[in-house]
């Protein structure tokens, strides 16, 4: 129950015009964070992907293969799949490009399933969604640290070109 009202609550705050409708708002929202997670993974050099600033924490590339697996835990969730052999951090996903197209299939997948259940999916479930979008900004922070910790000035923080 708390989970349900904090969720309604964070749908309401979430600017939207009159417009929008409760999908439409999630939709804007995962797009949007899985965007900007999808530029990094672009943007980040492929030979920097075993970056870690310690051994207590996940790598760079592994941080994004736990981006999309997670993805799909809650997608499958929110659409009454079942998770059986879920794996929250699985194997198989070494280079760039693997985990690239991994991160931008979940988020891709994600959009249509929200899509596909329209408004009533949405605020059905508000709280696997809500949640998705929570994880993935969390990790989105945690990825800007490593662009940090380089030197290095993540994309959404670069300037942008005036139009």
């Amino acid at each position: 129950m708390k989970q349900t009202i904090v969720a309604a609550a964070f749908l309401i705050a979430l600017p939207a015009s009159a417009q929008e409708s409760p999908g439409q708002v999630l939709a804007k929202q995962w797009n949007g964070i899985g965007s900007k997670v999808i530029a990094m993974a672009d943007d980040w050099p492929a030979d920097k992907y075993g970056y870690r600033p310690s051994d207590q924490v996940r790598t760079f590339g592994e941080i994004l293969v736990h981006i999309a697996a997670s993805n799909y835990f809650f997608i499958n969730s929110a659409t009454g799949k079942s998770n059986q052999g879920f794996q929250d951090d699985p194997k198989g996903y070494q280079t760039k490009k693997q985990i690239v197209a991994y991160l931008k299939k979940s988020v891709a997948d994600g959009a249509a399933a929200l899509e596909a259940g329209g408004d009533a999916g949405a605020v059905k479930n508000l709280r696997w969604w809500v949640g998705m979008i929570e994880h993935t900004g969390e990790h989105f922070g945690n990825l800007v640290t490593y662009y940090r910790a380089n030197g290095v000035v993540p994309p959404e923080s670069r300037p942008r070109p005036k139009a």
